[in-house]
């Protein structure tokens, strides 16, 4: 079992930046993606970024250049550092931890953007 416990988000203005972090315990296997999510109300979840274990990344194409995912191995702690804030980047956002074989997701955090 692996547990993902999320801190950060809340209300940022736009233009502004917030922080999310997200530590793993339990069984944790060192070689698991760590994604971010978000969900729109009325709307399925999307990505917005992914970190592999080497420090590969990907970002969603409404996040790129604004948002970096980082993730310290040894701490089993990955973050999402979010700049340039825009009402648009408001929802729930999730933690998730893939492996081939599980998938745990946090329990979210709101991040909400005022104009």
């Amino acid at each position: 079992q692996v547990q993902l416990v999320e801190s950060g988000g809340g209300l940022a203005q736009t233009g502004g930046s917030l922080r999310l972090s997200c530590a793993a315990t339990g069984s944790i296997d060192s070689r698991a993606i760590m994604r971010y999510y978000r969900q729109f109300p009325d709307k399925q979840r999307e990505m917005v970024a992914r970190i592999t274990s080497e420090g590969v990344t990907n970002y969603a194409e409404s996040v790129k250049g604004r948002f970096t995912i980082s993730r310290d191995n040894a701490k089993s702690i990955v973050t999402l550092q979010m700049n340039g804030l825009q009402p648009e980047d408001t929802a729930v956002y999730y933690c998730n931890y893939l492996t081939t074989t599980t998938s745990y997701w946090g329990p979210g955090t709101q991040v909400t953007v005022s104009t």
